[in-house]
Protein backbone atom coordinates (compact mmCIF):
# COMPACT_ATOMS: atom_id res chain seq x y z
CA UNK A 1 0.00 0.00 0.00
CA UNK A 2 2.91 2.40 0.48
CA UNK A 3 3.09 3.00 -3.26
CA UNK A 4 -0.45 4.36 -3.39
CA UNK A 5 -0.72 8.10 -3.03
CA UNK A 6 -3.59 10.48 -3.67
CA UNK A 7 -3.08 14.13 -4.43
CA UNK A 8 -3.54 15.04 -0.78
CA UNK A 9 -2.68 12.10 1.46
CA UNK A 10 -1.15 8.68 1.47
CA UNK A 11 -3.91 6.12 1.12
CA UNK A 12 -1.93 3.72 3.28
CA UNK A 13 -3.11 5.85 6.21
CA UNK A 14 -6.71 5.36 5.13
CA UNK A 15 -6.21 1.62 4.81
CA UNK A 16 -4.99 1.54 8.41
CA UNK A 17 -8.12 3.44 9.50
CA UNK A 18 -10.23 0.92 7.62
CA UNK A 19 -8.44 -1.94 9.36
CA UNK A 20 -7.65 -3.78 6.14
CA UNK A 21 -4.52 -4.42 4.06
CA UNK A 22 -5.60 -4.35 0.43
CA UNK A 23 -4.44 -7.10 -1.90
CA UNK A 24 -5.81 -5.04 -4.80
CA UNK A 25 -4.93 -1.49 -3.73
CA UNK A 26 -6.31 -0.04 -6.96
CA UNK A 27 -9.77 -0.69 -5.52
CA UNK A 28 -9.12 1.85 -2.78
CA UNK A 29 -7.82 4.34 -5.33
CA UNK A 30 -11.04 3.99 -7.32
CA UNK A 31 -13.12 4.28 -4.14
CA UNK A 32 -11.77 7.77 -3.42
CA UNK A 33 -11.70 9.00 -7.04
CA UNK A 34 -14.48 11.45 -7.89
CA UNK A 35 -16.08 11.19 -11.37
CA UNK A 36 -14.84 14.70 -12.20
CA UNK A 37 -11.21 13.52 -11.97
CA UNK A 38 -11.88 10.15 -13.56
CA UNK A 39 -13.25 11.89 -16.66
CA UNK A 40 -10.08 13.90 -16.99
CA UNK A 41 -7.91 10.80 -16.66
CA UNK A 42 -9.93 8.95 -19.29
CA UNK A 43 -9.39 11.91 -21.60
CA UNK A 44 -5.65 11.54 -21.14
CA UNK A 45 -5.23 14.53 -18.84
CA UNK A 46 -3.44 12.69 -16.10
CA UNK A 47 -3.69 14.30 -12.66
CA UNK A 48 -1.68 13.02 -9.72
CA UNK A 49 0.78 10.15 -9.56
CA UNK A 50 -1.46 7.10 -9.63
CA UNK A 51 -2.98 5.58 -12.77
CA UNK A 52 -6.41 4.07 -12.27
CA UNK A 53 -8.84 2.14 -14.46
CA UNK A 54 -10.82 5.39 -14.71
CA UNK A 55 -13.97 4.00 -13.14
CA UNK A 56 -14.07 6.42 -10.21
CA UNK A 57 -16.23 5.46 -7.26
CA UNK A 58 -19.60 5.10 -8.96
CA UNK A 59 -19.55 1.33 -9.57
CA UNK A 60 -18.09 0.64 -6.13
CA UNK A 61 -20.70 2.96 -4.60
CA UNK A 62 -23.43 0.90 -6.30
CA UNK A 63 -22.02 -2.28 -4.76
CA UNK A 64 -21.29 -0.76 -1.36
CA UNK A 65 -24.86 0.46 -1.02
CA UNK A 66 -26.15 -3.12 -1.35
CA UNK A 67 -23.52 -4.57 0.98
CA UNK A 68 -24.30 -1.95 3.63
CA UNK A 69 -28.03 -2.64 3.38
CA UNK A 70 -27.51 -6.40 3.75
CA UNK A 71 -25.20 -6.10 6.76
CA UNK A 72 -27.38 -3.54 8.55
CA UNK A 73 -30.59 -5.52 7.87
CA UNK A 74 -29.06 -8.69 9.32
CA UNK A 75 -27.69 -6.75 12.30
CA UNK A 76 -31.11 -5.22 13.02
CA UNK A 77 -32.71 -8.66 13.08
CA UNK A 78 -30.15 -9.67 15.71
CA UNK A 79 -30.49 -6.52 17.82
CA UNK A 80 -34.27 -6.13 17.74
CA UNK A 81 -35.77 -9.65 17.56
CA UNK A 82 -39.22 -8.50 18.71
CA UNK A 83 -39.69 -5.62 16.27
CA UNK A 84 -42.00 -5.83 13.28
CA UNK A 85 -40.97 -5.24 9.70
CA UNK A 86 -42.17 -1.63 9.58
CA UNK A 87 -40.07 -0.57 12.57
CA UNK A 88 -37.03 -2.42 11.22
CA UNK A 89 -37.48 -0.73 7.84
CA UNK A 90 -37.48 2.71 9.48
CA UNK A 91 -34.30 1.87 11.36
CA UNK A 92 -32.68 0.59 8.17
CA UNK A 93 -33.62 3.71 6.22
CA UNK A 94 -32.12 5.91 8.93
CA UNK A 95 -28.88 3.94 9.11
CA UNK A 96 -28.19 3.86 5.36
CA UNK A 97 -29.29 7.40 4.47
CA UNK A 98 -26.71 9.80 3.09
CA UNK A 99 -26.59 11.88 6.26
CA UNK A 100 -25.47 8.86 8.29
CA UNK A 101 -22.95 7.85 5.65
CA UNK A 102 -21.60 11.41 5.60
CA UNK A 103 -21.19 11.32 9.39
CA UNK A 104 -19.26 8.06 9.17
CA UNK A 105 -17.13 9.46 6.34
CA UNK A 106 -16.29 12.46 8.52
CA UNK A 107 -15.06 10.20 11.35
CA UNK A 108 -12.70 8.63 8.80
CA UNK A 109 -11.67 12.06 7.44
CA UNK A 110 -12.48 10.74 3.96
CA UNK A 111 -12.55 14.24 2.51
CA UNK A 112 -8.81 14.42 3.04
CA UNK A 113 -8.23 11.41 0.80
CA UNK A 114 -10.64 12.27 -2.02
CA UNK A 115 -9.13 12.55 -5.49
CA UNK A 116 -10.98 15.47 -7.08
CA UNK A 117 -10.64 17.69 -10.10
CA UNK A 118 -9.41 21.19 -9.32
CA UNK A 119 -12.87 22.60 -10.03
CA UNK A 120 -14.65 20.16 -7.72
CA UNK A 121 -12.09 20.70 -4.97
CA UNK A 122 -12.42 24.47 -5.35
CA UNK A 123 -16.20 24.29 -4.99
CA UNK A 124 -16.02 22.53 -1.61
CA UNK A 125 -16.06 18.90 -2.74
CA UNK A 126 -14.03 17.69 0.24
CA UNK A 127 -16.77 18.75 2.65
CA UNK A 128 -19.77 18.02 0.42
CA UNK A 129 -22.01 15.63 2.38
CA UNK A 130 -23.34 13.85 -0.69
CA UNK A 131 -19.87 13.24 -2.12
CA UNK A 132 -18.61 12.00 1.25
CA UNK A 133 -21.58 9.62 1.52
CA UNK A 134 -20.99 8.27 -1.99
CA UNK A 135 -17.30 7.77 -1.23
CA UNK A 136 -18.11 5.96 2.01
CA UNK A 137 -20.33 3.49 0.13
CA UNK A 138 -17.57 3.03 -2.44
CA UNK A 139 -15.07 2.23 0.32
CA UNK A 140 -17.47 -0.45 1.59
CA UNK A 141 -17.67 -1.84 -1.94
CA UNK A 142 -13.87 -1.90 -2.18
CA UNK A 143 -13.57 -3.70 1.16
CA UNK A 144 -16.11 -6.28 0.01
CA UNK A 145 -14.36 -6.96 -3.30
CA UNK A 146 -10.92 -7.18 -1.71
CA UNK A 147 -11.69 -9.04 1.50
CA UNK A 148 -15.16 -10.49 1.12
CA UNK A 149 -18.28 -9.97 3.22
CA UNK A 150 -16.56 -10.60 6.60
CA UNK A 151 -14.15 -7.71 5.95
CA UNK A 152 -16.91 -5.32 4.91
CA UNK A 153 -19.11 -6.40 7.82
CA UNK A 154 -16.30 -5.92 10.33
CA UNK A 155 -15.84 -2.35 9.14
CA UNK A 156 -19.57 -1.58 9.13
CA UNK A 157 -20.16 -2.95 12.61
CA UNK A 158 -17.21 -0.97 13.96
CA UNK A 159 -18.32 2.30 12.41
CA UNK A 160 -22.09 2.01 12.80
CA UNK A 161 -22.24 0.86 16.43
CA UNK A 162 -22.89 4.35 17.81
CA UNK A 163 -25.46 4.94 15.08
CA UNK A 164 -27.43 1.77 15.78
CA UNK A 165 -27.32 2.38 19.54
CA UNK A 166 -28.46 6.00 19.28
CA UNK A 167 -32.23 5.54 19.53
CA UNK A 168 -34.21 3.21 21.76
CA UNK A 169 -37.18 3.43 19.41
CA UNK A 170 -37.13 3.27 15.60
CA UNK A 171 -36.94 6.66 13.86
CA UNK A 172 -39.89 7.91 11.87
CA UNK A 173 -39.51 9.18 8.34
CA UNK A 174 -40.14 12.93 8.28
CA UNK A 175 -42.60 12.69 5.39
CA UNK A 176 -44.62 10.12 7.31
CA UNK A 177 -44.45 12.30 10.42
CA UNK A 178 -45.77 15.33 8.52
CA UNK A 179 -48.54 13.25 6.96
CA UNK A 180 -49.63 11.93 10.34
CA UNK A 181 -49.46 15.41 11.86
CA UNK A 182 -51.78 16.73 9.13
CA UNK A 183 -54.20 13.79 9.38
CA UNK A 184 -54.35 14.14 13.15
CA UNK A 185 -55.66 17.70 12.68
CA UNK A 186 -58.14 16.90 9.95
CA UNK A 187 -56.05 18.52 7.21
CA UNK A 188 -55.50 17.23 3.66
CA UNK A 189 -52.26 15.39 2.99
CA UNK A 190 -49.17 17.52 2.21
CA UNK A 191 -48.52 18.14 -1.47
CA UNK A 192 -44.95 18.08 -2.83
CA UNK A 193 -44.16 20.13 -5.92
CA UNK A 194 -40.87 19.68 -7.80
CA UNK A 195 -39.64 23.12 -8.83
CA UNK A 196 -36.67 21.93 -10.88
CA UNK A 197 -33.07 20.88 -10.54
CA UNK A 198 -29.63 22.28 -11.25
CA UNK A 199 -26.03 21.09 -11.32
CA UNK A 200 -24.17 18.41 -13.28
CA UNK A 201 -25.46 14.85 -13.64
CA UNK A 202 -23.00 13.49 -11.08
CA UNK A 203 -23.97 16.10 -8.46
CA UNK A 204 -27.52 17.44 -9.06
CA UNK A 205 -29.51 19.69 -6.73
CA UNK A 206 -33.29 19.27 -6.69
CA UNK A 207 -35.69 21.92 -5.40
CA UNK A 208 -39.05 20.92 -3.92
CA UNK A 209 -41.87 22.90 -2.37
CA UNK A 210 -44.29 21.36 0.15
CA UNK A 211 -47.80 22.74 0.59
CA UNK A 212 -49.78 22.21 3.80
CA UNK A 213 -53.23 23.66 4.33
CA UNK A 214 -53.17 26.69 6.63
CA UNK A 215 -49.41 27.26 6.36
CA UNK A 216 -47.02 29.04 4.01
CA UNK A 217 -45.32 26.66 1.54
CA UNK A 218 -41.78 25.57 2.36
CA UNK A 219 -39.00 25.33 -0.23
CA UNK A 220 -36.01 23.01 0.23
CA UNK A 221 -33.18 21.45 -1.75
CA UNK A 222 -31.54 18.03 -1.83
CA UNK A 223 -29.24 15.79 -3.84
CA UNK A 224 -32.28 13.85 -5.10
CA UNK A 225 -35.99 14.49 -5.40
CA UNK A 226 -36.65 12.32 -2.34
CA UNK A 227 -33.95 14.06 -0.31
CA UNK A 228 -35.42 17.46 -1.21
CA UNK A 229 -38.92 16.28 -0.23
CA UNK A 230 -37.62 15.06 3.12
CA UNK A 231 -35.80 18.33 3.73
CA UNK A 232 -38.99 20.27 2.93
CA UNK A 233 -41.06 18.03 5.22
CA UNK A 234 -38.56 18.45 8.06
CA UNK A 235 -38.63 22.23 7.72
CA UNK A 236 -42.43 22.25 7.64
CA UNK A 237 -42.51 20.16 10.83
CA UNK A 238 -40.23 22.71 12.46
CA UNK A 239 -42.47 25.55 11.29
CA UNK A 240 -45.56 23.99 12.84
CA UNK A 241 -43.71 23.09 16.04
CA UNK A 242 -44.03 19.31 15.66
CA UNK A 243 -41.36 16.97 17.08
CA UNK A 244 -38.88 15.59 14.57
CA UNK A 245 -37.23 12.19 14.98
CA UNK A 246 -34.24 12.34 12.65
Amino acid sequence: MSAIDSDHANLAELAVSLGHEFQRPELLVDAVTHPSLSGMERAGKRVGKVPTPGLAYERLEFLGDRVLGLVIANWLLERFPAEREGALARRLASLVRWETLSDVASTLDLGRYLRLSAGEAGSGGRTNGTILADCCEAVIGALYLDGGLPTAERFIRARWTSQIDRAASPPQDVKTALQEWAQGRGKPLPIYETMGHTGPDHSPRFEVRVHLEGHEPVLAQGSSKRAAEKAAAAEMLRRVGAPIDE
